[in-house]
């Protein structure tokens, strides 16, 4: 029942592979391609082993994670998901030919488990929780022989590791997931960090994952930017041209306090959107850099640009927000009346505190708009 809840709390299952030198190097090489966001190299390289080895199923399920990918640099772009549940199925229909053959072929159950997880993973990220679940109905059996078959794996402890953490902290953060827990043993936070990070040193495929999932568990849930910088700098320096992570060290830069730093890496991030990198040059992406890059010559007092680059947010924050204003516009607009009443123009400066008062009101905007409203900001 412990592996159940993995799917629902983002599973990633670690495959075992073939002791074969070429063919377990060639993997290697491709998944090491989809972390750097080369995808196109990727393919060539999936689509290489599909054809040398038609028999395993490792060459469809990274060309899925290939999509999977292109999920994760934009998730509010859903264009891909139909294409990603098409290769899983067919990752699951190639795996349940070879258990027909053989039901203890472990390649055949990790990927079918590993398939049918990435599926519950992005039902879980499109907030589609019955079908997240069902998903881990399907699963547990499979993970569980596997299990048994393979009780070695280092890479399997990733998902003990994510279960024990997020089932100890997510129910209290998500309401709606208290019913599915129902049944399900407690988590423990300490282990699953113990577990997570006993993959991240030793895993041989899953490390990557693990260090992602401990960058994002001590940032968002143990407020230790620290050691979330740690596990940043490890992915950013193996993945340089990846932006999910290249953006995560900016972030945990700023929440350090080190706002020249993170504004170093997001005016990278920003050149690397004018070259075109993939997965640069999405709105949310450049959005987010402009905001810490504005902040940080705010903080030295070079106005002008600090204005070029708030204005840049709001540009892009007025094109992405579709239910409500975000705080990178909120703020931005607070900001942009800030620097226009200390160059002298009131009445621009004005128009911005006017603006944020007909928004949402976020962190103390109303209160700081109605307080500049009476007496310019000095």
């Amino acid at each position: 029942m412990k592996k159940l809840l993995l799917i629902i709390f983002f599973l990633q299952l670690s495959p075992s592979f073939p002791k074969t030198t070429k063919f377990d190097s060639t993997v290697t090489a491709g998944i090491k391609q989809i972390y750097n966001i080369k995808f196109s190299e990727a393919e060539r390289t999936f689509h290489t082993i599909i054809s040398k080895y038609p028999n395993k199923p490792q060459g469809k399920f990274f060309l899925a994670m290939i999509d999977w990918w292109r999920i994760m640099l934009d998730p509010d772009n859903k264009s891909y998901d139909h294409i990603f549940f098409q290769k899983l199925e067919k990752v699951i229909k190639q795996c349940d030919n070879i258990l027909k053959k053989n039901p203890n072929n472990v390649d055949a159950l990790f990927f079918k488990g590993g398939a049918i997880g990435f599926k519950g993973r992005l039902y879980a990220y499109r907030n589609s929780w019955f079908n997240a679940a069902n998903d881990g109905r399907l699963a547990l059996p499979i993970v569980e022989k596997a299990a048994k078959l393979d009780p070695s794996n280092v890479d399997v402890q990733l998902g003990f590791g994510i279960y024990d953490y997020y089932a100890a902290v997510i129910p209290d953060k998500y309401p709606l997931i208290k019913p599915l827990m129902i049944f399900l043993p407690p988590g423990n936070k300490q282990k699953g960090l113990k577990e997570l990070t006993y993959v991240a040193a030793k895993g041989k495929y899953a490390k990557y994952e693990s260090r992602y999932f401990l960058m994002t568990l001590y940032y968002n849930y143990e407020n230790n930017p620290f050691k979330a910088d740690k596990y940043a700098k490890m992915l950013s320096k193996e993945f340089p041209d990846n932006p999910v992570f290249e953006r995560w060290k900016g972030r945990i830069a700023a929440k350090m306090g080190n706002y020249s730093k993170a504004a170093k890496i997001f005016k990278d991030i920003l050149n690397k959107a004018k070259q075109n990198y993939i997965g640069y040059d999405i709105p949310n992406v450049k959005r987010e850099a402009s905001y810490y890059v504005g902040l940080n010559y705010r903080n030295y007092n070079q106005l002008d640009s600090a204005k070029y680059y708030f204005n840049m947010c709001a540009a892009l924050s007025k094109k992405i927000d579709r239910k409500e204003p975000s705080g990178f516009l909120i703020n931005s607009y607070l900001y942009l009346g800030i620097i226009n009443d200390l160059q002298g123009n009131r009445k621009k400066a004005l128009a911005y505190y006017n603006k944020l008062l007909d928004m949402r009101n976020y962190g103390q905007s109303h209160s700081s708009a109605k307080q500049y409203i009476l007496k310019p900001y000095k």
